[in-house]
């Protein structure tokens, strides 16, 4: 499904007409220049429905409206998805996910609890598909009935990580989304480690607060759950942290969860979990 103008986009940008979101803003946000740009669309229709992958463009009715000053280079204008791109629409019931990569057993049946108590009470999950915490809300939010929405740092054509493509098969095959604003492949290491943190900001976008389950700080690594944190701040969403002092207070692993709760993220209780539903 993709409209005539989002199929040149995609052209476009296959063929590096279109570089970047801040090249977009700047020169192609023109309806009438982009109808004249010469591309051959039947092809690229051809390739979209083979793989069957969506588009939609900030040219479609449907595309997200964000309330929000947001400079050019993180302003999103093109999206491939499969499955249901309206969970997106109403980001009030939209909550993101998001921790570290290597969580510990209790860390995990915790989380569990947390998106149990989202997901009966109606909420999607929105997450990025990665090893760990992701996977976890994920699944536990499958497992429920719920919508689930991963949000990719690669290609459709390139699940990552690969080893949860089945994951991302099933979230769409239970009427949730996979969505991702890139049409093609990263061309350098940078470029590849510059999308993980391109990818954090959507997370925030898309939703109404931001929960940390778990993360190290500083050079013990998982800063994407930094970078989201970040945005989610920047673009004034709710931030929680999963946290009690009886238990974490020493843990590395509950680090950032520290620094963010003095930073003004609240520590997630059962009385305030409720103001999110």
């Amino acid at each position: 499904m993709f409209s005539k103008i989002s199929l040149k986009l995609y052209g476009m940008i296959k063929q590096g007409i279109i570089k970047s979101n801040a090249m977009f803003w700047r020169e192609f946000f023109d309806e009438k220049k982009i109808n004249n740009t010469d591309i051959d669309l039947f092809f690229y229709e051809d390739e979209l429905k083979e793989k069957e992958i969506s588009l939609i463009s900030v040219f479609d009715r449907n595309f997200p409206i964000f309330n929000l000053k947001i400079k050019n280079s993180e302003k999103p204008f093109i999206f491939a998805y499969k499955g249901n791109f309206n969970l997106i629409e109403d980001i009030s019931k939209n909550i993101a996910i998001i921790g570290v990569l290597t969580p510990t057993k209790d860390i995990e049946q915790r989380e569990e609890k947390i998106v149990k108590e989202l997901v009966n009470n109606g909420i999607n999950i929105i997450s990025g598909l990665a090893k760990g915490c992701d996977t976890t809300a994920h699944k536990t939010c499958l497992s429920l009935k719920g919508k689930t929405i991963a949000i990719l740092p690669s290609t459709l054509d390139k699940i990552y990580p690969n080893e949860n493509k089945l994951l991302a098969e099933e979230i769409i095959k239970n009427k949730g989304l996979i969505l991702t604003e890139y049409i093609v492949e990263p061309k350098n290491k940078f470029e590849r480690l510059k999308r993980f943190i391109e990818r954090d900001r959507l997370q925030a976008l898309f939703s109404k607060a931001v929960i940390l389950v778990a993360s190290f700080a500083g050079k013990n690594g998982d800063s994407g759950s930094r970078h989201a944190l970040q945005k989610a701040k920047e673009y004034k969403k709710k931030r929680y942290v999963m946290f009690n002092k009886n238990t974490d207070l020493n843990r590395k692993i509950f680090e950032l969860n520290i620094i963010q709760n003095d930073d003004g993220a609240e520590i997630l209780t059962n009385k305030n979990i409720k103001e999110l539903f």
